[in-house]
């Protein structure tokens, strides 16, 4: 039986795709019973694209980076359609690739999806808007979308580690008041993240066996304001071992976060500026779309 293929391509995602990557993945995704149909990003949105057409194929497939897969994924939400989702990465971090453990090569990538199964994934809602594995503030979350497109491509992700250390003179801690599930903590921190992922930046790894991608709980990262030298090493500890149990740097697991600000917070959303706020609801939706693994 003949089925139905989507393929969004963003071709600007990371360093560029080649026009010989483009060719292998086409290659090997018309080579079953798929008729696919190409749509480039540029004066659509892969978000509007997948909202009006998903519903119209068995299968999409999205070629990008993380936040190319963020906007197809919102455009599904928005549109309801119950298709599954095939993620080829070609960002620069492709933390979700990293998670569900999908190959980073173009041709393997294009066989996974032809010979895996669908798998349930969570999505988040922050402030009305969707988000498939991050949405966060403080310390470096800036970088991913501050740091230009061209340098990106140049120098794939050193870029984002550059930009890193160019603002670590900018981190300001931000007395925040967290309410979760479980309860309410509050403090100066210099980073919040909540987080559907086993890998965030490409560098903060989280235990696999801790984290399930779809159990309708976030896992929420809270770093504080180092005062000293000790304090300074629990954090680094943390990150090195992917164990946020300490004093500086601790992980909470919650369906629904709220976090309250003092002032109006900047945040990033998988990797795009996510506006500033002063108050934010954050919202589970378990096994909201599936992803082809």
């Amino acid at each position: 039986m003949t089925r139905k293929m989507m393929l969004i391509v963003n071709p600007f995602s990371g360093r560029g795709l080649s026009k010989s990557a483009l060719g292998t993945i086409l290659t090997h995704l018309c080579g079953r019973d798929y008729i696919v149909t190409v749509y480039f990003t540029g004066s659509h949105t892969a978000e509007s694209l997948a909202y009006e057409y998903a519903k119209l194929h068995d299968l999409i497939v999205c070629v990008g980076g993380d936040g190319t897969l963020n906007q197809v994924v919102s455009g599904l939400m928005q549109s309801g359609a119950c298709v599954p989702v095939g993620y080829i990465p070609a960002g620069t971090s492709n933390d979700v690739a990293t998670s569900l453990a999908l190959p980073k090569l173009p041709s393997a990538a294009a066989q996974a999806i032809l010979n895996g199964k669908p798998r349930p994934l969570d999505i988040g809602i922050f402030g009305g808007k969707y988000f498939t594995y991050i949405a966060a503030f403080g310390a470096f979350t800036g970088v991913s979308y501050q740091t230009p497109q061209s340098a990106k491509r140049a120098l794939g992700h050193f870029a984002y580690i550059l930009g890193g250390i160019a603002g670590m003179t900018a981190i300001k801690p931000r007395y925040t008041i967290v309410e979760y599930d479980g309860g309410t903590v509050e403090g100066d921190f210099i980073f919040g993240g909540v987080v559907n992922s086993t890998s965030v930046a490409g560098f903060v790894k989280l235990d696999p066996e801790r984290v399930d991608l779809a159990d309708g709980m976030f896992e929420v990262i809270l770093v504080k304001q180092p005062i000293n030298l000790a304090d300074f090493l629990d954090i680094l500890t943390g990150v090195a071992t992917a164990s946020y149990d300490g004093e500086s740097i601790q992980m909470l697991h919650s369906s629904k976060v709220k976090f309250i600000f003092a002032d109006d917070i900047p945040w990033t959303v998988d990797g795009e500026f996510g506006g500033k706020h002063r108050e934010v609801e954050i919202t589970n939706c378990p096994a909201a779309i599936r992803i082809i693994v």
